[in-house]
Formats: structure tokens, C-alpha cells, sequence
């Protein structure tokens, strides 16, 4: 905790002073562009890995980078997800999974969660992921978790397409949805080519290709 405190002085004393204009405009307004779905895992730290300064991303959170679908009782995620659409308007959501995933593991290789009810319950909203994962062969331990990962990433873009805001704004056209995986150590990101329906490197996939072509075209 001493190293939390030191660093947030140092925010204070340094990082805020370079950035205070900034701050300044977002003290009373936010218009990210972006909702980042990302895992609680430590490693992954979504700002970072975009290159985003404060108020460009909307994140949200959790362990297995999980969107329970719909329903009748919304719970956090959900509410979070309807703000980031309906409220704020992001053009763009991005559910990004990563490697050596504890949580993918753990629904991967069937770890005993009784100790853990609360986290073997939210990980059943893994459970169609799990389904098509197990139905292949795998190579070994690392290719299970990451084909667990990868099939997790597809299923919560599923899920999203459940939430009302999300199924309106995407019939509107104004909103894409995206997935990632991350590997942490590489630094590379594959993107799910939604016309093959499988992972490429992020430079590779046709979706970025268009988004990069449009963003030269307005410049």
C-alpha cells in the first residue's frame, strides 16, 4: 500500500500538472468513443494497451471479461453497458480477452470452485464458450485456455447483442462491436474477422483495415 500512496503522490506532484488542461475539460463531461471490455487481470490494463488518454475509453472490468446476457434482473455490467450506449453514445465496444486467463483456465480444465461460489457462478455465463471449446482437440494445456479465451470473447459479443441498447444501436448503425485477444507476453493482439469468424493479428483483419481507410478519407 505504501507503493500505491508514493505513486498517487507522484501523480499529484507530476503527472497531474502535465496533463491539468485536460483535466480541466473532463472535470464536468465525458464523451468517450469507446467501451473497453477487458478482464480484472492485473497484466491487462486497457488505457495502456490502447494508448488512451483519461476520458477516451469506458471501462468496464471483470474476471473472464464476462457480459451476462440480458434479463430481468440487470446487474452492474449490464447498467454499465446501456450508460456507455444510450447515454454516451460510444461508436464502438470492444470485449478483449487475453492469455493465461485465470478465469479461462479455471472453466477450461474444470477447477474445483466450491470455495469460490461467487466466482463459479458468475463463470457459467462462460458456459456456451465452454461448450464449443471442449468439443475440439487441443495440442495442450496453454492451446485449451487460449481456444477457452478465444470462444469466451465470441460469446460475450453474443451477449452484448442481447442488451436492448445494443441490438438498437446496432440496427441503427451506430455502433460496431469487436473482439481481441491480447497475449500478454508478446504484446500482440489478434481481431475476430467477422466474415471468416476466426482471429487474425489486429493489422490483418479486414474491420480495422476499413476503420483505418475511413479515418485517412476524413482526415
Amino acid at each position: 500500500m505504501q507503493d500505491i500512496i508514493a505513486g498517487t503522490l507522484k501523480f499529484q506532484r507530476e503527472a497531474y500538472p502535465e496533463r491539468a488542461e485536460l483535466f480541466r475539460r473532463l472535470a464536468g463531461s465525458q464523451s468517450p468513443a469507446t467501451l473497453f471490455i477487458a478482464c480484472s487481470d492485473s497484466r491487462v490494463v486497457p488505457e495502456l494497451l490502447t494508448q488512451r488518454e483519461p476520458g477516451e475509453l469506458f471501462v468496464i472490468r471483470n474476471a473472464g471479461n464476462i457480459v451476462p446476457g440480458y434479463g430481468q434482473e440487470p446487474g452492474g455490467v449490464s447498467a454499465s453497458v446501456e450508460y456507455a450506449v444510450a447515454a454516451l453514445g460510444v461508436a464502438d465496444i470492444v470485449v478483449c480477452g487475453h492469455s493465461d486467463c485465470g478465469a479461462m483456465t479455471a472453466v477450461a480444465c474444470g477447477k474445483d470452485l466450491t470455495g469460490m461460489p461467487a466466482v463459479a457462478g458468475w463463470l457459467r455465463h462462460a458456459d456456451c464458450a465452454k461448450a464449443i471449446s471442449n468439443a475440439g482437440e487441443h495440442a495442450g494445456h496453454d492451446a485449451k485456455v487460449n481456444a477457452m479465451a478465444r470462444e469466451n470473447v465470441i460469446a460475450q459479443l453474443a451477449n452484448l447483442r442481447t442488451h436492448p441498447s445494443v441490438a438498437l444501436a446496432l440496427r441503427q448503425g451506430r455502433l460496431r462491436l469487436h473482439g481481441w485477444m491480447y497475449d500478454i507476453a508478446s504484446g500482440d493482439i489478434q481481431a475476430l474477422d467477422p466474415e471468416q469468424d476466426r482471429f487474425v493479428p489486429l493489422r490483418d483483419c479486414p474491420q480495422t483495415a476499413a476503420m483505418l481507410e475511413d479515418a485517412v478519407r476524413q482526415s
